[in-house]
């Protein structure tokens, strides 16, 4: 079983920086997928960002040159970065973990990020 546990949200003044972590337990995190998503209220969830095994990453184009991920394997663990933050950045932010193996998900219970104009 996996577990996953967000960290680092928080409000922010426009145009600020906060840092997210994720924890993942378990012994797939090697071989797993990684991801942060988001879902402002009233609408659905998006995915932000993401980055595979092996280090590839993907943005959101909402995000792109704000947010960067990354992800420590010794340290299971996966942050995003986000800089440059704006009011509709506000959402509660999950994380991700994709086993590559079985293609089962598993999700973080989200931490909320606050952007006040």
């Amino acid at each position: 079983q996996v577990q996953l546990v967000e960290s680092g949200g928080g409000l922010v003044q426009a145009g600020g920086s906060l840092r997210l972590s994720c924890a993942a337990s378990g012994s797939i995190f090697s071989i797993s997928a990684m991801g942060w998503y988001r879902q402002a209220q009233g609408r659905q969830r998006e995915l932000v960002a993401k980055i595979t095994s092996g280090g590839r990453t993907n943005y959101a184009d909402s995000v792109k040159g704000r947010f960067t991920i990354s992800r420590d394997n010794a340290k299971n663990t996966v942050n995003l970065r986000m800089n440059s933050l704006k009011p509709e950045d506000t959402a509660v932010y999950y994380c991700m973990l994709l086993d590559l193996t079985t293609g089962d998900d598993y999700w973080g219970q989200g931490t909320r990020v606050t952007v006040s104009s």
